[in-house]
């Protein structure tokens, strides 16, 4: 019954200690941690992180994660999308278009010739 109890508290320690490498690791690769110039919060609280991004013409970020996350694209454009290992996706996103994606490392580049602005909320954990 001892050892079981030892048990079962070395278990939770280990799965606290997990969690929290995961939520440190999460926020040192935040999009504007790793892109401040890119990218600035609007709100965070214990439920969302709001960001605003802008990318000039010909503007890359850095490699980033995003917790899940809906996206409002104020002002769209022409990107490209980096995923780690080099697969890469070119998309036009027209202005005012949502889209939600579930957490995911990726940069993004603005291949077109306007600036592309928007609006992101990520879920906390």
């Amino acid at each position: 019954m001892k050892t079981c109890a030892i048990a079962i508290v070395l278990l939770g320690m280990a799965l606290n200690l997990s969690a929290c490498a995961t939520a440190s690791q999460q926020d040192q690769r935040s999009a504007h941690v790793t892109s401040p110039d890119q990218y600035r919060v609007l709100l965070e609280n214990d439920q969302v992180l709001v960001l605003e991004m802008v990318l000039e013409p010909g503007e890359s970020d850095r490699l980033h994660d995003h917790r899940d996350e809906t996206v409002y694209f104020q002002q769209g454009g022409s990107l490209r999308i980096s995923l780690p290992g080099g697969e890469a996706m070119d998309v036009t996103v027209p202005d005012g278009h949502v889209m939600w994606h579930e957490a995911w490392t990726h940069q993004v580049t603005n291949t077109g010739s306007e600036p592309v602005m928007a609006i992101i909320v990520e879920a906390k954990p």
